[in-house]
């Protein structure tokens, strides 16, 4: 039975503002809002955030609160504050050229000391039901643009060399070795589920959801994005909720969303946790826009507790909008009624 539905807002800047969007919200069938919060708003917005938060506590949504793109370990378009000032070795590294490549590395400990205190600065400063780790991955070296390729991955820095080796006794290989890909998930195993401590620690009613990749899905490629061993993360008592993330393409066979429901409500019930599926309502919709609905209600059908979409108002007016957001948005809300009140 389907106990949550909401979607994705960028719109922290007025408490004002946002109180209409979480009303509209509402009026689509949405029972909570995560709010993607990038480094620029944290540092920029900070002090509007606990007030968006309770804006739409007052509206009666559940919030979650995203920490979007942060380092671009996480998924997300926004750029990273921290990637404009960190050392050169707190970046991950290609392991066939050694390149430093944009994002960082969750290795790093002064990554780690930044996320953190992100964490701990919002968990003492804002009334929200929970934190969402959006996507944590390693970030794929590209050759040339728009090729990703399979036979390099990152990262493999002066620091990770070092952590491995300590671990290890021999240098850190230059191929993804099944010794490297348990190294480079327990790395990455490690700085969120501390951050899952910290948070806890300060509010134990806090609910950590990890929304991870779909790597059996075409657009990415398995163990490349590093994070996307399914049965270990549903394990870890760290995350409270276990979510898999969107299928990119409007037009993907419906027998992928079950498939994928499938999988997610299965390891989700072996770990007695909550299930949840994310819908993508940007850029990509089907050519059949009541596919929504049908996507929905596979979801429901196959016991999902939690569907969420990315993001409010179909992305309208972004790079990403969806073609006819206001119909997509609309269809979207129609489709969580009706599994809200089946």
């Amino acid at each position: 039975m389907v106990t949550e539905t909401g979607v994705s807002y960028y719109g922290i800047s007025y408490p004002e503002h946002a109180r209409k969007d979480f009303q509209e919200m509402k009026a689509h069938n949405c029972t909570a809002v995560l709010l993607a919060l990038t480094e620029f708003d944290l540092f920029f917005w900070k002090p509007t955030i606990p007030l968006i938060v309770d804006e739409a506590k007052k509206i009666g949504l559940k919030v979650y609160l995203n920490t979007w793109g942060i380092g671009k370990f996480f998924g997300g378009e926004p750029p990273s504050v921290f990637l404009q000032e960190c050392h050169v070795h707190d970046r991950q590294w290609s392991a066939l050229t050694g390149e430093p490549l944009a994002a960082a590395s969750p290795s790093s400990p002064a990554f780690r000391e930044y996320f953190w205190n992100i964490l701990a600065d919002l968990a003492r400063t804002c009334d929200a039901d929970g934190f969402f780790w959006d996507e944590p991955h390693y970030v794929m070296p590209v050759y040339p643009v728009s090729y990703q390729s399979t036979t390099d991955f990152s990262c493999r820095n002066p620091i990770t060399q070092r952590i491995f080796k300590d671990k290890y006794g021999y240098e850190m290989p230059k191929t993804l070795t099944k010794t490297v890909l348990k190294f480079r998930f327990d790395q990455a195993n490690e700085i969120l589920t501390e951050g899952s401590r910290i948070v806890k620690s300060i509010n134990p009613a806090l609910k950590v959801t990890q929304c991870s990749l779909p790597a059996d899905n075409h657009f990415y490629s398995t163990h490349a994005r590093g994070f996307d061993d399914w049965e270990r993360i549903a394990f870890n008592p760290a995350y409270d909720v276990f979510s898999t993330s969107i299928l990119v393409d409007g037009n993907d066979p419906l027998i992928a969303h079950r498939n994928i429901a499938q999988k997610t409500v299965s390891l989700a019930k072996q770990n007695n946790k909550p299930s949840q599926r994310w819908i993508q309502s940007f850029f990509r919709s089907p050519e059949n826009l009541n596919t929504i609905k049908d996507i929905v209600k596979i979801y429901a059908e196959e016991g999902v507790d939690s569907i969420f979409s990315w993001t409010y108002r179909a992305g309208q007016g972004t790079l990403l909008s969806a073609p006819e957001p206001s119909k997509v948005w609309d269809i979207l809300g129609e489709a969580y009624g009706e599994v809200l009140n089946s």
